[in-house]
């Protein structure tokens, strides 16, 4: 779908009232979201990849700035003809669904932020002790360190994810991922030179904790109890910003729940966007489908 100067891979289905989600990453896609398909028997859950992420193209990575993500967003929301939506961000998503929340006040009416974080110092520097203290070798964390500066070649995203990608999940992290292939994960279409270049200046310094009390739609915050990267105390201080927010910590969860406790976390989201205020039986004017014009 053509959005201001790029081709958004979009993707909308089901009826109800809208919800947006915001992928993580950077450099993933919405195929990392992929458990909330089953929301879409209550809600219209529109699915998309960021700019410069995903099958999203047109736009060279320089341009993946928050002016420019949120923009996107707010354009997509005005181009499906809603008013408002709910928006949901995991992990890089949720600093997205933060800003949006800062510089598109009146375009949402509930914000859910998944085990995400409103510093850039916890995977960059916080991460790396985490996982030191759970007994990975000191070239691993270093890896770690390293790979969310953005300070790693292109090729060596899917080796630093073979050395730490269990770290994600609270156990079983090979059973995980087998899963999650066997659920067309296989299908997401990685761009490290996105993860690279956020590294280096997209979240480089980059903090909306001194802001978080401008927010003013009802917002959850939900994450895993073993999230290495933005850990629990992180999500009680996040929620302690935000004027009213709702804190759930899902226990046996890592940085994913929804893919490790997927009813628990999906009930949680459908119970707070249903029953908080804001919620009308708008009908969406589009509804099903799939672009990526």
């Amino acid at each position: 779908m053509s959005i201001r100067d790029v081709s958004l891979f979009v993707e909308v289905v089901g009826h109800g009232y809208p919800v947006v989600l915001m992928h993580g990453g950077p450099g993933a896609d919405h195929w990392s979201l992929q458990a909330f398909r089953r929301c879409a028997d209550r809600f219209t859950v529109v699915f998309y990849d960021h700019r410069c992420n995903g099958r999203s193209a047109g736009a060279p990575v320089s341009s993946m700035t928050w002016e420019n993500l949120t923009a996107d967003a707010d354009a997509l929301r005005q181009r499906l003809g809603f008013d408002r939506w709910a928006v949901l961000g995991h992990s890089f998503g949720g600093h997205v669904a933060l800003e949006y929340a800062l510089r598109y006040p009146d375009s949402l009416s509930h914000l859910v932020l998944l085990d995400t974080g409103g510093d850039s110092w916890w995977p960059r520097e916080n991460a790396p002790r985490i996982l030191a203290g759970r007994g990975y070798h000191a070239g691993t964390v270093q890896l770690v360190r390293r790979f969310f500066a953005g300070r790693i070649a292109p090729n060596e995203m899917f080796p630093a994810m073979m050395r730490f990608g269990g770290a994600y999940y609270h156990r079983h992290a090979n059973l995980a991922v087998a899963r999650q292939l066997l659920h067309g994960e296989w299908h997401a279409k990685v761009r490290p030179e996105a993860l690279i270049f956020a590294g280096r200046e997209l979240l480089d310094g980059w903090t909306v904790m001194d802001r978080l009390g401008e927010i003013a739609v009802p917002t959850l915050v939900l994450a895993g109890r073993d999230d290495f990267l933005f850990p629990p105390e992180h999500q009680a201080a996040l929620a302690a910003g935000i004027p009213g927010a709702q804190l759930r910590i899902v226990e046996r969860a890592g940085h994913n729940p929804h893919e490790e406790r997927t009813a628990e976390v999906l009930a949680a989201v459908r119970t707070f966007i249903a029953t908080g205020p804001g919620v009308s039986p708008q009908e969406p004017t589009r509804a099903g489908g799939r672009s990526s014009m």
